[in-house]
Formats: structure tokens, sequence, C-alpha cells
């Protein structure tokens, strides 16, 4: 199951939120979301877990938790179609 990770701080490393995550099953992988212009994170990432019981039991364990100073959001991640169309900038 891929899982959604948002209000991360900019500090977290893709390391340490995989082993937040592992705390409750295998992790397949971490990935922390990048602004190609600043190459800082943009605040959010993906958790992949293969183990829907696992993801479910970390979706409840994590959603609202402290992890470096924040209080992330986690949630089963949309498939990329389901999401709105942008608008165009202008």
């Amino acid at each position: 199951m891929n899982i959604y990770v948002g209000n991360l701080s900019y500090n977290v490393t893709e390391d340490e939120l995989r082993a937040a995550f592992a705390a409750f099953g295998t992790v397949t992988s971490a990935t922390i979301i990048i602004d190609k212009l600043s190459g800082r994170s943009k605040g959010f990432g993906f958790v992949e877990m293969g183990n829907n019981s696992e993801a479910d039991a970390a979706i409840k364990g994590l959603n609202e938790s402290p992890l470096k100073g924040r209080n992330i959001k986690v949630n089963q991640a949309k498939p990329r179609e389901d999401r709105p169309q942008r608008r165009p900038r202008r």
C-alpha cells in the first residue's frame, strides 16, 4: 500500500521517515518529494509498505503524531487520476 505523509519537517530525511514506519512493519520504500528549483523538501512524501494490515496500523498509529517537531498527516495515497486537475500558472 502506498501511504501519503504530509506536514513533514523540512529537516526529515528519508531514513528517518523509513524508521518511523518500520516500527509497524516492512517498508518497501520511503520518498520525500523535493522541489526541483530549490532542492529542498516540499514537506510531504510517500511510504510504500507491502502488507496492507501493517500499512493500516502505521496510518492509525502515526497520523497526527510528532516527527521532528511537527505532527504529521498520514493516510492512504490517492492514485494520480483521482486528484483534481491543476490550473496552469500565469
